[in-house]
């Protein structure tokens, strides 16, 4: 096969593969390829190599030259596995782009980008390599064992081998065998992608014409389940060619067995074929829809900014009909000929926009998020690659598939945190990434959200992008009203009930009356958020993890939301000895409990990550909500996303002091969004929508700003202080954990490692200091925050300060065992 790519070295030349291993290396490894193989080495297949001892890996092809190492050796590539790239230049740029702006590996970036099903696994077998009969007394009775299974098997991996002997350390034995010329060890490598087929029926080509159709029917007058197979296919063949065994046996009243004896027969031929994991039915929706007069003018304004602007943000208030926007201009996209890529925030949104975008897109929507198993993830993967999905829609890692002309990026609610990778590395915005993505695809990105973040505002303010307001609700809609009850005068008048002001419990019990919905919010999940002994103080904590458990109703367990510690509940302090435990605070599971006791005839569901396990968790609470199975819905922050319900028309929030008080410069910006975000889920049709926000401090300006959507007020108090606190956008942030499982070490290297830092950067140096959760997984922290000005100092520069301390770290062997870990724009 001619490769154009090696087409200018001869096939004589000795060629050299830079490649990206999976593994968290300093830069990529040279390899030597061999002569056969110079027409079928490209740059972005995959090949399979062997790095250290004995370790195999599938790595990516970077870059080919006839330039050999020059401090090593390079050994040969083991195989090629693809016959074409499975990655672009373009994915190399964002490649390279995110290592160093996040200042993490390219092998960690790889691990991140490909799909699970597309990165081979390794794994030891054993294989005998005996071919005569030899004496077997020399054996050990362990490697006796082994010979023996070896015999039965064929081959056995490592771990079928440790099972065996019931012991762990099998190597020395291995080695022995080996020693002795009767084992081979081997890796071999596996490749998990395997396409999904079904099997189809078809007439074979004797009984195609309808006199051969006639005499099989008279020939199967004694089979007569046989005979109404065929009568029952002939039928489907008018609808449909491609008829399966269940549809056959569904259509037909026989069992499988006559199916299998007209195969048999010959009068059926068995085809196997390749299917998409993502078909499914049309969804019944308005596909034409018209744009009002405030959507259009919108609309032409977001043409007339992409003619300037590469980034623009639109501003558009929650059932403003963003949606609809954004459905215009991906098919605009497509009309180009061009592909386009709708992320959003949350896993949990896809369900109701996908069904959106199947009616419009239908077989060319693709939809990427890690709910989906590896092979569909590899799925995805492929066919985006092959442009036969034009639009895809997904989570952050979707800016990560085989996009080859990217015509349009859309980020719907482009505030959210959850666009933001905390761990593992590459600590990545999906955002900040798809507006990079836009950059090398030469494409236009539009960032849409009700509730902008402070940075996207400011750079639209500032003219650095372009700006587009669509500030008023689709059709009839009115915003919702806003109220603040205060939970302390309520408790004076004597008007709370548990959790729920009389307010509240009474705006309830009229919207259920009406036939129409409530969502109810709360930001904790699980039952009780504190275990406390009322005697001596005594509080269950994570043995793991320096946070307090939270007690679960569903699995009668206290659970750490840090590591997935679980325990059984205490009955008696284990402290003192008294049985006096109290639970205090609360989540989704006692506000579900409570309000079941207080108004025990109306239907309830629960929406938060315990009840949404499992791939269509999520899609099965939201559509049996959807249609109208709860009158009411408790939930986390995930009822706050995007979400969009006819009924809804009244929202309450149960307490929000925890989520304005929680210890985060973001906290008041994060508070205003969430709030009105969650308000938004009210009235989003004719009738009007109802919020009501419990609350201690009622007076709190956030909480004016919510009830007055003053998202301007909002931006200029927080802005100010932004700026007089050398906070972003002002100023980049870059932290530094430290960690290790001795505070001590831990505390003496984050010490050390900030005052390495010091001498050039100064006061810029905050810390360290321990994190609100100092000891996470057994591993104390300690954190050190950079605060770097955007004006008169280059930030590429700080960062290779940053990697010169951080090599001399790990190289002092003082430091060894400590971990550390930089998180670029981290909050």
């Amino acid at each position: 096969m001619s490769n154009p790519q090696s087409s200018i070295f001869s096939e004589r030349d000795t060629l050299f593969i830079d490649v990206v291993l999976p593994l968290a290396l300093a830069r990529t490894y040279t390899y030597r390829i061999p002569a056969d193989w110079n027409d079928r080495v490209q740059i972005g297949v995959r090949v399979i190599v062997q790095f250290g001892r004995n370790k195999i890996y599938s790595a990516v092809v970077k870059s080919i030259s006839k330039e050999a190492p020059l401090k090593y050796e390079a050994k040969y590539i083991l195989d090629i596995i693809d016959d074409k790239p499975i990655v672009n230049l373009a994915q190399f740029k964002l490649w390279d782009w995110l290592a160093d702006y996040y200042m993490c590996s390219l092998g960690e970036v790889m691990q991140a980008a490909l799909p699970a099903a597309l990165k081979l696994a390794s794994e030891t077998k054993v294989i005998s390599s005996i071919t005569e009969e030899f004496d077997r007394s020399t054996l050990s009775d362990k490697e006796y064992l082994i010979i023996e299974a070896l015999e039965v098997a064929g081959e056995l991996k490592v771990n079928d081998i440790v099972k065996l002997l019931g012991q762990k350390t099998v190597f020395p034995i291995l080695k022995q065998l080996f020693d002795k010329g009767i084992v081979l060890i081997s890796e071999e490598i596996t490749e998990r992608y395997k396409p999904k087929t079904k099997v189809f029926l078809r007439f074979a080509p004797d009984f195609r014409n309808e006199d051969a159709k006639r005499e099989l029917l008279d020939s199967l007058n004694r089979a007569p389940k046989q005979q109404d197979a065929v009568l029952a296919f002939m039928q489907l063949v008018k609808k449909t060619e491609e008829i399966t065994r269940p549809m056959l046996a569904e259509a037909s009243g026989c069992g499988n067995g006559a199916i299998t004896a007209l195969i048999d027969k010959g009068v059926f031929e068995v085809k196997e074929k390749v299917v998409s994991r993502f078909q499914g039915e049309d969804i019944e929706l308005d596909a034409n829809f018209q744009f009002n007069e405030n959507q259009q003018r919108a609309y032409d304004e977001i043409q007339q900014s992409f003619e300037e602007k590469e980034v623009t943000l639109l501003h558009g208030v929650t059932a403003s009909g963003k949606t609809q926007l954004y459905i215009r201009l991906i098919e605009q996209a497509i009309a180009e000929g061009k592909s386009a890529l709708y992320l959003l925030p949350e896993i949990a949104l896809t369900a109701q926009i996908t069904a959106r975008l199947k009616l419009h897109f239908g077989d060319k929507l693709g939809v990427y998020h890690s709910k989906f198993n590896d092979n569909e993830r590899a799925e995805v993967w492929q066919k985006v690659m092959k442009n036969e999905f034009q639009v895809v829609i997904g989570a952050r890692s979707s800016v990560f598939l085989p996009f080859q002309d990217l015509g349009i990026i859309i980020v719907d609610e482009e505030h959210e945190s959850s666009y933001k990778q905390f761990d593992p590395a590459p600590r990545y915005h999906a955002r900040d990434t798809a507006i990079y993505l836009g950059f090398l695809h030469q494409t236009k990105v539009l960032l849409g959200s009700a509730t902008p973040s402070l940075e996207s505002y400011y750079n639209a303010k500032a003219k650095k992008y372009g700006f587009v307001q669509l500030l008023e609700r689709y059709g009839n809609a009115q915003l919702p009203s806003v109220e603040l009850v205060n939970i302390p005068e309520e408790g004076r008048k004597e008007n709370m009930f548990s959790y729920f002001s009389g307010t509240l419990l009474k705006a309830i019990e009229e919207a259920v009356k009406n036939k129409e919905q409530v969502i109810l919010f709360q930001n904790r999940r699980g039952h009780t958020t504190m275990i406390q002994c009322n005697t001596c103080g005594f509080v269950a904590k994570c043995v793991n993890c320096d946070v307090s458990l939270t007690y679960h109703k569903s699995s009668n367990m206290m659970h750490c939301h840090y590591c997935g510690h679980v325990e059984p509940p205490l009955r008696v302090c284990p402290a003192c000895g008294m049985p006096h435990i109290e639970s205090k605070g609360f989540g989704t599971e006692r506000v579900e409990e409570e309000l079941e006791l207080l108004m025990p005839e109306i239907r309830i569901g629960r929406l938060d990550l315990d009840s949404t396990k499992g791939k269509y968790g999520f899609d099965k609470i939201i559509t049996a909500f959807d249609e109208h199975e709860f009158d009411v819905l408790i939930g986390t922050q995930m009822v706050a996303k995007g979400l969009d319900f006819g009924r809804v028309s009244l929202i309450g929030v149960v307490n929000a002091d925890t989520i304005i008080n929680f210890p985060d410069f973001r906290a008041y910006e994060r508070s205003f969004s969430l709030f009105s975000q969650v308000a938004g889920r009210a009235g989003r049709r004719e009738a009007g929508g109802r919020v009501i926000i419990q609350s201690y401090t009622t007076n709190h300006r956030v909480l004016e700003q919510v009830v007055n959507n003053d998202y301007e007020g909002m931006f200029m108090t927080e802005i100010t202080e932004r700026k007089n606190y050398l906070y972003p956008p002002f100023y980049r942030l870059i932290r530094i954990d430290i960690k290790h499982t001795d505070f001590q070490k831990c505390y003496d290297a984050a010490n050390r490692f900030a005052a390495a830092l010091r001498p050039q950067l100064g006061a810029r140096v905050l810390g360290p200091e321990p994190p609100l959760v100092s000891r996470v997984r057994n591993n104390f922290i300690q954190t050190i925050t950079l605060k770097i000005e955007r004006t008169n100092i280059s930030i590429a520069k700080v960062k290779e300060l940053i990697r010169s301390v951080l090599l001399d770290f790990e190289i002092d062997k003082t430091n060894s065992g400590v971990r550390v870990q930089v998180d670029v724009d981290p909050y």
